[in-house]
């Protein structure tokens, strides 16, 4: 359990903190985001086991890249960054899963674009889980960094090392592609 200090000193004094040697206070930062980082390993990769493994490793890199923060986002949406890139790497590498290919392979109609402009927000969240889980990761992950955890675009194009143009045009088709989806599934529900 936590005391009242460690609860109430901020990520970045904890991040100068580390840097200056108190190595051990790491482990406030990972007590305090170590379940959502599972969570968000878990929603892209569906294996448990395989989640506890990535979330180790992303905590041993952000540990690592700790003295490259620069502050330039909150740390929990840094962290965030580094936990879907990780994932996705992990899904790139492994499981030969690649983007652009499957994105080939999995084109939309050309009508979407003006179609399903319709604000994700709007849909029923169950059955917007179960879209999500259709989609390729990389897509999921986008939309995830977007509209869940409002990571800037910035750091989104970092994390896929995608250029901003292309950055948007993937937000943009991956919305596309859960609304046809939805649409597709759920015909009677506007």
């Amino acid at each position: 359990m936590r005391s009242v200090s460690e609860k109430k000193i901020s990520d970045e004094e904890i991040i100068r903190n580390i840097l200056l040697g108190k190595k051990d206070q790491f482990e406030i930062l990972y007590s305090r985001y170590n379940k959502k980082v599972l969570d968000k390993c878990f929603s892209i990769l569906k294996d448990r086991d395989l989640a506890i493994e990535i979330e180790q490793e992303v905590f041993s890199k952000v540990y690592e890249k700790l003295p490259g923060y620069k502050g330039m986002a909150s740390f929990s949406t840094w962290l965030y960054a580094i936990t879907y890139n990780h994932c996705i790497e992990y899904l790139r590498h492994r499981k030969k899963l690649n983007y652009p290919e499957w994105n080939r392979n999995n084109e939309l109609p050309e009508i979407i674009d003006e179609i399903y402009e319709t604000d994700l927000n709007g849909l029923r969240y169950e059955r917007l889980l179960k879209i999500m889980e259709m989609i390729h990761p990389e897509e999921k992950a986008l939309l995830l960094m977007k509209y869940q955890d409002n990571i800037p675009l910035k750091l989104i194009m970092s994390t896929f090392r995608i250029s901003e143009s292309a950055a948007k045009m993937r937000i943009k088709r991956a919305k596309a592609r859960v609304m046809y989806l939805y649409k597709s599934m759920y015909p009677s529900e506007d």
